[in-house]
């Protein structure tokens, strides 16, 4: 626990108030208010473990940190006295049934009972690690990305709005940032941040500690005048350095994106930068700079994530259709075109029929009620009608199917979630839809300590009711409503819903042996 600190976020660099972040010196101690983790611990099921201190001593000039490791103690009855099963502190995902591994299935599974604890309870897990000369290096999330001098540098603004250039870019985290940057034209030349070399000189690693090496080409380049305006420039020169001309420095780089696609493997194949150019004059003093960087897997279709891998809230719900053939075969993909799960968008004049084709994105976690009004006049039909009303309400192409994470690719067809469709209706012989409640249904999935939204059910429910005939000459108005509620299925049960009965004895000194 020593060496745990869930609040250091900054590689490299030390973050305000974090006490346990080791790139934090005691100068930076002694400027911190208040530790923000005052104290990190393992598992709080273990009967006995480690615990890190952390505080700071106000009354010390200069402030300073105090770091104490104490042993805490477990005072329940039912503590875990060793963790010798590694598997049981996270949710596994069962094996799904293929044609393939059926037969091997059937055979462990298909007896009136079966075993599922692991061959081996051997708690002495390093003898087990492979060697690190075999040992297949990959990149993982969170990663920074390696180059051949150090790592592939994303700058951004830390403490105050100046850039920091030792940001690292993370494997598969897509950042976009901006930062000021002090200029100088007589010294444009000269600053490294302000050249594209800066950005494309040094080639990425393919994979950590390996020889194989990546270079970045350049994509594009674009050239933004002092008044903003941006075009293309003429010549077919790949890199444009900067240098003075008729007083002002030309060239000097406003903006870098990055692209970088990756295998499955997690090996970088190819990186590609576009840049954006400027120039200064003698009156500039600062510029502000933007950087981005995204990834993509090689042959899929690039689009945009709701999480990785679980969803976040706020960020749009994925859908997509069944494709052609479905489920055979399964490596067809389950959408052309992956989108997202709208609903009908309020208008400010609440007219149905003017609000026909305004839709709005389902936002995970948030639950939303929309609607508008619909007249009804006597010379109405009930067919047509009620078709307006269920594209009104459904869109023109309500999707199939809804991505259980945030980051489900479209090939893995068993990533996502069919959606069921029900319908409540009055006996009558015209029946219009005046509502569609949607239902999404999630779970924590993963990690306890770290658990990810995964969506488990979506239930889109049409409501109609009887159109009766109005005479000729009246006029009715009805409400068209659309709506959407999140059920975290994973929450306990509320507490005090069944009371537990109460047992006044006094049990018995050995009652629970032989548990610690």
């Amino acid at each position: 626990v020593a060496k745990l600190c869930v609040c250091d976020l900054l590689v490299a660099q030390c973050d305000v108030n974090c006490c346990c972040d080791p790139d934090c010196s005691a100068a930076d101690f002694s400027l911190f208010t208040t530790c923000s983790v005052p104290i990190v611990t393992g598992d709080s099921r273990l009967c006995s473990q480690k615990a890190a201190i952390y505080s700071l001593d106000v009354e010390a000039n200069p402030p300073e940190r105090i770091f104490e490791l104490i042993d805490q103690i477990n005072p329940s009855v039912f503590c875990i006295h060793a963790t010798n099963y590694k598997q049981a502190l996270s949710f596994s995902s069962p094996e799904m049934p293929t044609s393939e591994n059926f037969d091997q299935l059937l055979e462990r599974f298909g007896s009136a009972t079966f075993s599922a604890e692991p061959d081996s309870w051997n708690m002495d897990t390093d003898a087990q690690n492979p060697s690190d000369a075999n040992e297949t290096y990959r990149y993982e999330y969170g990663v920074p990305v390696q180059t051949v001098d150090a790592f592939l540098r994303l700058p951004s603004p830390v403490v105050s709005s100046w850039c920091s250039d030792v940001n690292p870019a993370g494997f598969l985290v897509n950042q976009a940032t901006k930062c000021t940057r002090a200029v100088k034209v007589e010294q444009c030349g000269n600053t490294q941040a302000l050249s594209m070399l800066f950005y494309i000189n040094s080639s990425i690693l393919a994979v950590p500690k390996s020889s194989q090496t990546v270079n970045i080409t350049v994509q594009s380049i674009v050239v933004q005048t002092l008044n903003g305006m941006r075009t293309l420039p003429n010549g077919s020169d790949v890199l444009r350095l900067p240098m003075i001309l008729d007083e002002l420095c030309i060239n000097i780089v406003l903006g870098v994106s990055y692209h970088i696609t990756y295998t499955d493997a997690g090996e970088i194949i190819e990186a590609a930068a576009a840049f954006v150019l400027g120039a200064i004059n003698e009156e500039t003093l600062s510029i502000q700079q933007s950087f981005e960087i995204s990834f993509t897997q090689v042959n899929t279709n690039p689009v945009p994530l709701s999480g990785n891998p679980g969803y976040v809230v706020g960020l749009p719900v994925r859908a997509g259709f069944r494709p052609q053939g479905y489920p055979f075969p399964l490596q067809v993909v389950i959408a052309a075109l992956v989108r997202q799960l709208t609903v009908l968008q309020s208008t400010s004049n609440q007219d149905c029929l003017a609000a026909q084709g305004a839709r709005t994105p389902v936002l995970f976690g948030y639950n939303m009620v929309s609607g508008c009004k619909l007249r009804i006049t006597a010379a109405m039909k009930c067919q047509p009608l009620t078709q307006t009303l269920l594209d009104l309400l459904k869109g023109q192409s309500f999707p199939e199917y809804v991505a259980s994470f945030g980051n489900s690719q479209a090939q893995d067809v068993l990533d996502w979630v069919p959606i069921t469709h029900l319908h409540t209706s009055d006996q009558s012989s015209c029946q219009i839809p005046v509502a569609l409640e949607i239902e999404v249904k999630w779970t924590k999935y993963g990690s306890l300590v770290n658990p990810q939204a995964r969506i488990v059910n979506v239930t889109a429910t049409i409501t109609t009711t009887a159109l009766k005939q109005l005479p000729s000459g009246r006029e009715r108005t009805i409400p068209i409503m659309s709506s959407v509620v999140f059920t975290d299925i994973s929450s306990p049960a509320e507490p005090g819903y069944k009371a537990w009965p109460t047992i006044n004895i006094k049990l018995p000194f050995d009652f629970f042996f032989p548990f610690v």
